[in-house]
């Protein structure tokens, strides 16, 4: 089984793959162009990123408009959320909507900064490099946070161990 998290935005969203053991297999951010999903490059790689024999689960942050975001910028942003939730639902896996404060409280992370900490700790592989970097490191904890929760775990990499 892969574990797919995806941390979906209009122009940053990003995607992270994770095998059943939580072991880091890929993450790589959403193409777009002129703030448009690619739609069909982001189908191919969810399928490229799933063996069909193993089969995958696939995770999405839950997101609402922002405080103090304009009408256009909401629309755009709505738009790029609702794009990538119909995308990976055409891959015919399970997907599952996850709210941000739940999986954010699973790993006590206050600021995008604890995120790549925590990220950069369970898969020092990853390309988590920069500061800009948090959305690939959201996405893969969103996909962890979902294996964990249909595995019944919290395994050895949880913080609160």
């Amino acid at each position: 089984m892969v574990f797919i998290g995806c941390d979906p935005a209009s122009a940053t969203g990003a995607i992270g793959v994770l095998d059943s053991q939580g072991n880091y297999l890929e993450c790589f951010m959403i193409e777009h162009q002129d703030k448009h999903i690619r739609a069909m490059v982001l189908k191919n790689a969810l399928l490229r990123a799933i063996d069909p024999k193993e089969g995958a689960e696939i995770a999405i942050e839950m997101l609402y408009s922002r405080p103090n975001q304009s009408s256009s910028a909401m629309w755009t942003f709505a738009r790029a959320v609702g794009a990538i939730t119909a995308i990976c639902e055409l891959t015919n896996y399970p997907c599952h909507m996850v709210r941000p404060q739940v999986w954010k409280k699973f790993y006590h992370i206050h600021d995008k900064d604890d995120s790549l900490d925590i990220a950069r700790m369970f898969w020092p592989e990853a390309p988590l490099k920069r500061k800009k970097d948090n959305n690939l490191a959201e996405a893969l904890l969103i996909g962890d946070y979902w294996r964990q929760q249909v595995m019944g775990l919290r395994d050895a990499k949880s913080p609160t161990k």
